[in-house]
């Protein structure tokens, strides 16, 4: 199964894996990683990537031929289905997550039962969003079923900070309208047969919208285009600057107390 998440401007795709259990035939092992294989494929590169599940197999405690893609930090001795799973790593350059951090043997142990403890359970990232991923461990206390232990991986992505654009273009100074004016300007648009016309929606809107550009430069001014903090704000005149700086005068002898 397979999901996409769009995190800001990150794609992530979340694949679930579930691998044939031991003792299954080599085919059905096979068949298990060529679908894997397909659907990786069909991911672009541009996207990151977590695979996780049940791979029924061990990586080893040590990385031994495989540090591409096995970070040195596993656990227990490995197996063929370990090492299916390593060279399904290396050749997508993908890396095991939870082999990358050195944890004590409780955050280590996936799968515990009567008469064993194993590392059967892991997550797979592309071995370029190494940086991603800060920690990955076992939580011992939570069970996902009666033998299977719950799996963290704790991932940061940044979002991406879309800058506000501040236009250079002129402006017209729409804080200085008034009542007055507004009728003002109402009249002169009547006199310009700026309502008038049929026919066409868009020449008519497009006729109204040019028009009441101009009246509205004419009267009420236009700036220059740069970004002029308070000052196109109608309400903002001497009054209220001094009422701000006595504000900021009484605050810093309230400190100075």
């Amino acid at each position: 199964m397979t999901i996409k998440l769009v995190i800001g401007g990150c794609t992530l795709s979340v694949i679930s894996a579930y691998a044939p259990q031991v003792g299954l035939d080599e085919e059905a092992k096979k068949r298990f990683y060529e679908d894997l294989d397909e659907v990786v494929r069909g991911i672009p590169n541009t996207e990151k990537i977590v695979i996780g599940g049940d791979f029924n197999g061990h990586i080893g405690a040590t990385a031994s031929g495989f540090d591409d893609v096995h970070g040195g930090f596993g656990f227990g001795e490995r197996n063929g289905g370990g090492t299916s799973l390593l060279d399904f790593a290396k050749a997508f350059e993908l890396v095991i997550a939870n082999s990358c951090f050195p944890k004590k043997e409780n955050h280590l142990v996936t799968f515990r039962s009567p008469v064993a403890k194993t590392q059967i359970d892991y997550f797979l990232l592309r071995r370029g969003d190494r940086g991603l991923f800060k920690d990955c461990k076992v939580i011992p206390s939570e069970n996902l079923t009666t033998q299977h232990k719950l799996l963290v991986l704790d991932l940061k992505i940044k979002r991406d900070r879309r800058k506000k654009m501040i236009s250079d273009r002129p402006r017209i100074k729409w804080g200085g309208l008034t009542p007055a004016l507004s009728r003002e300007m109402g009249e002169e648009l009547m006199g310009m047969g700026a309502w008038s016309g049929s026919g066409d929606a868009d020449i008519m809107w497009n006729k109204a919208a040019s028009c009441i550009r101009e009246v509205a430069s004419k009267m009420l001014g236009v700036s220059r285009g740069k970004f002029g903090g308070h000052k196109g704000d109608w309400w903002w005149n001497g009054e209220v600057l001094g009422k701000v700086e006595a504000k900021k005068a009484a605050y810093t002898k309230l400190a100075e107390c």
